[in-house]
């Protein structure tokens, strides 16, 4: 039997009011308007009320009725298991019976609490829903058809997955071919639900589409030139995705979808060129890209060129008029929240710093305040790709156009030359070669143009030829760049400050120890930048200097430096809650300070290590709290732990055995022992390189605690979560060195004792120590080995090579330690003798062999 239910009126006239309130501007009402909703949530046909609010309730206004259905919709996300049967029934069956109201508002919201039901799991739950809506299709009412689709494409979005598996018994095999046959409805808004619905099938390859595919890209291609642009859209979206997964269905008509996709990327509507332009990114990943788009490159370089201009509104949103603003505070929307980048541990090799490339950082991103994608960056970042596919090819269809640009009266147009020319930098940089002694004097007078916009664009752009600018003498470009740049830092505009301060970071990338001569006059930019920025470009200037750090390294220990860095640093260090998430920058930025100034650090390593030491155990507890109660504890914000354990490496790396007292006279070794087994692979990471670096800087510390640490580290040698491997390997393999070393050490003390189990080490302690530089620790291992090789000369006969090997990784052993050595190398040949010692030395590489008898004559 049909469900019936009747409100009473005075409970309705009470909800009416609590809709109306809700929708007041002033906050406080807001408020109570929301405890009261919660409140009312007791009572079981509060739904009921609501429901009845959005579709029988015709005498009220439709945002009224409309809102009712919102909150229905949070009620069922937040509680619709506790609805009973009775009250999910009749919503169930209201939906469907108002799917085609007159008004689109409350069919669009009918077709949003449809979606959260199904997606509830009630599809399964639900079994005439799909039916229904299907068959609703083919009403001869507009409103009908158009609400029973709407609600269809926002169940596909939400639910694709669900509708094709076995769970439902594959309902697209049916929905597919129906969605295709509106394709050609004479109704735009339909044609545009239609696509949009069998879209959210291409990427997952849907077997349902796949079987219609061809029928599919012939529906899509008689839609080519429809006139309503969601639409155009639409197929458009469609294209680029077939690119990825059918490619093979498409390259008979590429010629065509290229022409038709160069019309689209200039359409009228920007957000149908927006779509048109993704597909020319899409293409250059493909491999027959060279190949299709050879031909088409005359037309299409000038398209995504033009496509590179700010629009007139984009410039009203950029507020391109408004000069000076450095004065306006920021508004907290506006900062982006930062991403940590936890420490990894590179295998350095002495000076040369090989790191891991990181490029990251020259992404086309230079206006991030309009909506985030649009036809601008898309075209700038295709031309990006395609300069990488087609490098030098390029430039004939290029040159020509950024001649007119670069040059142009209008600000506008030379500031998207100036923005080619930045795209183009890594796929053309050879060709481009000699064009640059012209254009980049040319860019550096740009830098002090008189509109903002021009001034921060061209700071991108000249970045992305530091690398060029520092290859050439440093008086020529290097010295007028760096100039110019410093004076765009403290610029009167907040946009120009913040891409001034990430081009310079990519300066100090490139140009490492060039830098050091002007040091005094860089650091007091930077410095007085510290008085004078808003708060979201003091985040950049924090990685400014600590990229300044990690490129100029213990140049920066020189007291009159120090004494121009630290204090503003500590200054806003003393400032920051211990909830500031603003602390990972400065965090991060003070780690790269101390690695660089090592003992220059010394003066303000207390403090930095004690908060440090806080921030790990503030948020171990918080975390603790929040595993037993989750209900009365929320979770910390893990990332204050990561930045934490980073800038105690920082300090172990920069004050070396200095930082053994600090350890002694905290619990940090308890916390490592904790962040070690975090479930956050991120925690883990950061807490292995500490442990290295702890393990370097005074391993008596962690010797006690080796057996603990040990089998964590074992079990995260798993390469599926690589950092945090590489990290563990690291860690592993300097506690190694140091048991080596001790051991070494043992033996030189003791011998009698230690020399018999000689044959039980003598290979991982020979592959540990062939490993690390000359020093004082090393010398005094091999001493030790050496002699108890004299005491138990049979225990080394089986990996002798592995001795030999170990022996080659001295460059200069001092001359006593080279006699050693050499008794040992000659005593065993003799031992051999020489056909013998042959047989045995063809074995070794040719390197150690050369080695070997150079040094040792052997």
């Amino acid at each position: 039997m049909e469900y019936e239910w009747k409100p009473d009126e005075q409970g309705l006239q009470q909800i009416l009011q609590l809709l109306k309130e809700s929708q007041s501007p002033d906050t406080t009402i807001q408020r109570t308007v929301q405890q009261k909703l919660e409140q009312l949530n007791q009572y079981p046909d509060f739904n009921n009320y609501l429901i009845f609010v959005l579709t029988k309730l015709k005498s009220e206004d439709e945002p009224t009725r409309s809102l009712s259905g919102l909150i229905l919709k949070n009620n069922v996300k937040a509680h619709f298991q506790n609805f009973p049967n009775g009250v999910t029934d009749f919503i169930k069956s209201e939906c469907l019976n108002n799917i085609g109201d007159s008004s689109p508002l409350i069919r669009a919201t009918v077709g949003i609490l449809i979606t959260t039901i199904a997606s509830k799991g009630e599809l399964q739950n639900w079994p005439d829903l799909l039916p229904k809506l299907c068959s609703l299709l083919d009403s001869e009412d507009y409103n009908t058809c158009e609400g029973a689709f709407g609600a269809l494409q926002k169940i596909c979005e939400d639910s694709a997955e669900i509708l094709d598996s076995d769970v439902l018994d594959r309902p697209l095999n049916i929905m597919i071919p129906k969605f295709l046959q509106f394709f050609k409805h004479s109704s735009p808004k339909i044609r545009s639900h239609a696509v949009a619905c069998v879209n959210q099938f291409i990427i997952s390859r849907t077997q349902a589409l796949m079987l219609h595919i061809d029928s599919f890209i012939e529906n899509l291609f008689a839609l080519a030139g429809d006139e309503e642009p969601e639409v155009r859209k639409n197929v458009c979206r469609a294209l680029v995705m077939l690119l990825e997964v059918r490619m093979d269905r498409l390259l008979p008509h590429m010629h065509n979808i290229v022409e038709y996709m160069l019309q689209r990327t200039q359409d009228q509507d920007e957000n149908v060129a927006l779509e048109a332009c993704e597909f020319w990114l899409t293409l250059a990943e493909q491999p027959i890209c060279k190949d299709v788009l050879i031909r088409h490159l005359p037309k299409l370089i000038p398209v995504l060129v033009n496509g590179m201009k700010y629009s007139d509104i984009d410039i009203i949103l950029l507020k391109g008029d408004v000069e000076e603003d450095e004065t306006i505070p920021d508004s907290e929307q506006d900062i982006r929240p930062r991403f940590h980048r936890s420490r990894t541990v590179a295998q350095q090799h002495d000076e040369d710093g090989i790191e891991e490339e990181e490029d990251d950082d020259d992404e086309i991103d230079d206006d991030d305040t309009i909506s985030d994608w649009n036809l601008r960056k898309c075209s700038a970042a295709a031309l990006d790709v395609l300069a990488n596919v087609y490098r030098d090819e390029l430039l004939p269809h290029i040159l020509p156009l950024l001649k007119e640009l670069l040059f142009h009266h209008e600000w506008v147009v030379k500031e998207s030359g100036i923005l080619v020319l930045g795209a183009i930098a890594e796929g053309c940089m050879q060709g481009m070669i000699p064009y640059l002694p012209e254009l980049i004097p040319h860019l550096i007078q740009c830098l002090s143009d008189k509109k903002a916009l021009v001034r921060s664009i061209t700071c991108w752009t000249l970045s992305r030829y530091a690398h060029w600018v520092v290859s050439q003498p440093p008086d020529t470009y290097l010295k007028p760049l760096m100039t110019e740049l410093l004076k765009r830092i403290l610029d009167s505009n907040k946009r120009v400050q913040e891409a001034a301060c990430s081009a310079f970071a990519t300066l100090e990338e490139e140009a490492c120890t060039e830098l050091v001569p002007y040091l005094a006059y860089i650091l007091d930019t930077l410095v007085f930048a510290f008085s004078k920025y808003q708060h979201k470009n003091l985040l950049i200037l924090y990685d400014a200097i600590g990229t300044l750090a990690d490129s100029v390294g213990h140049h920066l220990n020189k007291p009159e430096y120090i004494q121009m860095l630290m204090p503003p640093l500590i200054q806003k260090w003393n400032m920051l809650k211990d909830e500031d998430k603003d602390l990972f920058p400065l965090l991060e930025c003070l780690s790269s300070v101390a690695t660089a100034l090592q003992s220059g650090f010394l003066p303000y390593c207390e403090p930095v290590y004690q908060r440090c030491v806080n921030l790990v155990q503030k948020t171990l507890a918080q975390a603790m709290l929040n595993n037993a109660q989750p209900d009365q504890y929320e979770a910390p914000d893990k990332d204050f732990m990561i930045v934490a354990l980073d800038l105690l490496s920082g300090l172990a790396e920069g004050l070396g055995g200095n930082i053994e007292q600090l350890v002694a006279r905290s619990n940090i070794l308890t916390l490592m022992y904790q962040c070690m087994q975090d479930k956050m692979p991120e925690v883990r990471q950061s807490s292995f390189a500490l442990l290295g670096d702890l393990t370097k800087a005074c391993f008596q510390h962690v010797k006690p605690c080796i057996a603990d640490f040990m089998p964590i580290l074992g079990t995260n040698l798993n390469p599926e979560f690589i950092s945090v491997c590489n990290n563990a390997t690291w860690a592993i393999g300097e506690i190694s060195i140091q048991m080596a070393i001790t051991i070494g050490r043992l033996g030189y003390v003791c011998p009698q004792e230690v020399a018999p189990m000689l044959q039980q080490f003598i290979r991982p302690w020979c592959t540990s120590l062939r490993n690390i530089r000359d020093n004082e620790e090393k010398d005094s291992a091999f001493r030790g080995i050496c002699t108890m090789i004299s005491v138990n000369p049979s225990g080394v006969i089986q990996d002798f090579i592995f001795f030999c090997d170990a022996v080659a990784s001295w460059i200069n052993p001092k001359d006593d330690l080279r006699d050693m050595f050499c008794k040992i190398l000659h005593g065993f040949k003799n031992q051999v003798g020489d056909e013998n010692w042959r047989r045995f030395s063809d074995q070794f590489p040719l390197p150690l062999k050369e080695r070997l008898a150079a040094f040792y004559g052997v």
